[in-house]
């Protein structure tokens, strides 16, 4: 009997153990709900950047139909920007400078576009939690915050519109609960009509004052001869290409990995030194949220960042060596 009793007992630990935490099932499908919104809504609005003591307010058009995903970006304090996103290509305008920068894809996620497709792996990193709601520019919202499961990253809360399913609000907060940085619509517009005039640059490009530098980016299959010894645990490779850009008469070629625990992306870059310099560990800097830290090995120079701990990011790129030949 207790040998039957101890059975059951183990069974039902099994259950309970393989069971998600009550709220986390219902935040994941909050969450898959903002990743079809974002494909799917027309919306236009401005929304506010905060870091610290910095702000920065942007306005954004996006557009979804007839299978294209068009949106324009325009940064409205400090130096004029304009960020055109058509499907696959990227044109970054900086006018001051005359300058147009194209690039034929992006690993970069912006707001409100922060998640990833798939969400199949998130909660292997995160325990999902529902936090109530509150109001945002005007909107309903829900809340879903997400706890790290270890010290390597950050937490994360997403204010959800209860009506559409678009981001609101996002926010990224330390061990301590304080927030790093957070993004927030301030004014929103949903169901535009199709006008693609509304996500064209607003500057006229063209004579010999302005210049187009275009990023070519190619899969990285050569990269055996650096070593990644210290990875994040969570964080799998998910993209290696090679950057070429033109500047200074020169080719410049990067090479760029993108490492990522389905919601943060970490960056590596290594590009060669122009002039020599003596090899050694840098310092890690942060601004809110993202941690940056500078390497110089073996004649180049090993920039890593990413929206993580200063920690997270001086352990890994302390792990990356070049391979013995």
């Amino acid at each position: 009997m207790k040998l039957l009793l101890l059975g059951l007992a183990l069974i039902w630990s099994a259950v309970v153990a393989a069971e998600p935490p009550a709220g986390q099932n219902e935040g994941l499908q909050w969450l898959q709900r903002v990743t079809a919104a974002v494909q799917k809504l027309n919306y236009s609005g401005t929304f506010v950047y905060r870091n610290g003591a910095h702000s920065e307010t942007s306005r954004i058009v996006h557009l979804a139909g007839d299978g294209r995903q068009s949106e324009k970006l325009e940064v409205l304090d400090g130096s004029p920007r304009e960020v055109i996103r058509s499907n696959g290509e990227v044109r970054c305008y900086l006018p001051e400078k005359h300058l147009v920068i194209v690039e034929q894809r992006s690993v970069h996620r912006s707001f409100p576009a922060l998640l990833p497709m798939s969400l199949a792996r998130l909660a292997e990193n995160y325990q999902v939690k529902l936090e109530g709601g509150e109001r945002v520019a005007g909107f309903d919202s829900r809340i879903v915050r997400l706890e790290p499961r270890d010290a390597w990253r950050y937490g994360h809360r997403f204010w959800i519109d209860t009506a559409s399913g678009l981001l609101l609000k996002a926010e990224i907060f330390d061990a301590q609960g304080q927030a790093l940085e957070s993004m927030a619509f301030t004014e929103l517009r949903l169901g535009l009509p199709m006008d693609r005039a509304a996500v064209e640059p607003s500057f006229a490009v063209g004579g010999k004052d302005w210049q187009v530098r275009s990023a070519r980016l190619r899969d990285l299959r050569d990269d055996a001869q650096w070593l990644f010894r210290a990875e994040l645990p969570g964080f799998h490779r998910r993209a290696s290409m090679r950057r070429s850009t033109g500047k200074h008469g020169e080719e410049v070629d990067t090479l760029h990995w993108v490492f990522s625990d389905d919601l943060v992306a970490l960056s590596v870059f290594i590009s060669p030194l122009r002039q020599p310099a003596s090899a050694g560990d840098g310092e890690v800097g942060s601004m809110g949220a993202l941690s940056v830290m500078k390497r110089v090995l073996d004649g180049h120079e090993v920039v890593v960042m990413g929206d993580v701990p200063p920690e997270s990011v001086r352990h890994f790129a302390t792990g990356i060596a070049v391979r013995s030949k």
